[in-house]
């Protein structure tokens, strides 16, 4: 059971519904972890934008890269809620089903096609290393260039940023 409630925009303050208006607008919806994190409507609005500038606005990130991080993020840290809501995501962005699979089942990288191990392998190494190789910095960078090797790391940082209020806050995953 969720740790602190819920919030909805009738539950905020009225000089602070903006944000949740903001947060909304291009998601059609609040997620459940920025629902726990409107107890605090500044920070909350904040990180929801540094999400909707991966999702929505980062033109140097292909999709299906963004949801391989993304599915690769949740698995490593065990995080159900983003689990569940990026499937969907991922296979809207043409991320092949075999490689949803294989990702959700920790495969090794290299079961993967490479255009594909090579972001799962990142991820990897940075949430558990918590360092890159310089082998698989290079194929990324060679791959996306400077900026969207930048967009993917604070992809993959954002991502585990909500499964780790996820995880503390205990969010339910939402039914599908």
């Amino acid at each position: 059971m969720v740790r602190v409630p819920y919030l909805s925009k009738e539950d905020l303050p009225p000089d602070k519904r903006s944000i949740y208006d903001q947060m909304t607008r291009r998601r059609g919806r609040l997620p459940r972890p920025f629902a726990v994190l409107l107890h605090n409507p500044e920070l909350t609005g904040k990180v929801a934008a540094v999400g909707e500038y991966l999702r929505y606005d980062s033109a140097a990130l292909p999709p299906e890269v963004r949801e391989i991080a993304t599915l690769a993020t949740a698995h490593h840290l065990g995080c159900k809620y983003v689990w569940g809501q990026h499937v969907r995501l991922a296979k809207e962005a043409g991320v092949r089903e075999e490689a949803i699979k294989l990702i959700g089942e920790g495969a090794s990288p290299r079961r993967l096609l490479p255009k594909e191990g090579v972001f799962v392998q990142y991820t990897q190494e940075l949430l558990g290393d918590r360092r890159v190789s310089d082998a698989t910095h290079s194929a990324v960078e060679h791959l996306l260039g400077r900026q969207g090797t930048i967009d993917l790391v604070v992809t993959i940082g954002y991502y585990a940023l909500l499964c780790y209020v996820s995880a503390a806050l205990e969010v339910e995953p939402e039914e599908a």
